[in-house]
């Protein structure tokens, strides 16, 4: 919450506190109101929203996979819903703008069934053939952007919504796509709390869990799926956004426990927090030019991540 309050108070323009509760009760002068309504709250519940679906999926899929390292690029989920949203912006034009959420939802889930398929070729499911899966089909959706951006005169023509999309940056178009992805994370957080008993059965690996009767084909798939929902949300409204599913879960992790059903519920406020920081700082630090998100989230995020990935290879030494 104070985050938000902080996003919210504070921007490129500069307005009394006073003035932007009046504006946010409905009073205020226009420009005021505009700037606080329209543009500031909107952008902050998106932020949240992103942060937190992010941060809930990086939280799935390092119990999955008992990998600190692990988060939704991982699964290509994030790339495959990047793919969707570059798609749409490339086939439909200007006028096809409400349906890039779509299209991203529908990127990530495709994505998603690819890798459990790739991943089920012979037989059955293992943590690696996820991964392996993954990691490929990041590596093509990538180069299908690259293909878009080289063919496509449209893409010339709307750089700044590609570049959103690549790099990350929070926008929202209308309040109806601000509420589809709620919708979407709010069914996605329900899902990851559902499913969080069973992944702690994970701890000590698959064998384990399916040894406590835990249907680990199932839940490995329903866990894929519901990561497939928020990082599809996250990237309907802020394109690729690196390091919050890593950074936030392994470090609330550190604090909290494994349990996680607490963890679940803790990192999705704990995203919400960073990214509404984070966007707070990329539009402020150099005001009135904007940053991407994604550029603060890297600067931050890349050093813990080395940090993080110095330490395991110590741990495994």
């Amino acid at each position: 919450m104070l985050s938000v309050v902080a996003g919210i108070l504070v921007g490129a323009v500069g307005i009394a506190p006073a003035d932007v509760v009046a504006a946010l009760l409905g009073g205020g002068d226009g420009p005021s109101v505009t700037i606080v309504r329209e543009l500031r709250l909107p952008r902050v519940l998106a932020a949240a929203l992103v942060g937190g679906a992010l941060a809930v999926a990086g939280t799935l899929l390092q119990g999955l996979l008992r990998n600190p390292l692990a988060d939704p690029y991982v699964t290509g989920t994030s790339a495959g819903g990047a793919l969707g949203a570059v798609a749409a912006i490339a086939f439909l034009g200007p006028g096809g703008g409400v349906l890039v959420p779509l299209c991203a939802f529908g990127g990530a889930l495709i994505a998603v069934m690819l890798v459990w398929r790739l991943a089920r070729i012979g037989g059955r499911t293992t943590v690696l053939a996820v991964l392996l899966a993954g990691i490929a089909l990041s590596a093509f959706a990538g180069s299908l952007i690259t293909v878009l951006l080289v063919a496509s005169d449209r893409l010339a023509l709307r750089l700044r919504a590609v570049l959103d999309v690549l790099v990350g940056g929070v926008s929202v178009r209308s309040n109806a796509e601000l509420i589809v992805a709620a919708i979407v994370v709010v069914a996605g957080l329900a899902g990851a709390l559902a499913l969080a008993p069973r992944i702690d059965a994970y701890a000590f690996g698959e064998e384990t869990a399916a040894a406590l009767g835990v249907d680990t084909q199932r839940v490995a798939f329903g866990i894929l799926l519901v990561t497939a929902l928020l990082a599809g949300a996250a990237v309907a409204l802020a394109g690729l956004v690196g390091f919050v599913g890593l950074v936030v879960p392994h470090a609330l992790r550190a604090i909290l426990g494994a349990a996680h059903r607490r963890l679940v519920a803790a990192s999705f406020l704990g995203g919400a927090a960073a990214l509404v920081l984070a966007d707070l700082g990329a539009r402020s630090a150099f005001a009135p030019a904007e940053m991407p998100v994604g550029v603060v989230t890297g600067l931050v995020g890349g050093p813990f991540f080395v940090v993080l990935l110095a330490r395991q290879q110590r741990v495994l030494a």
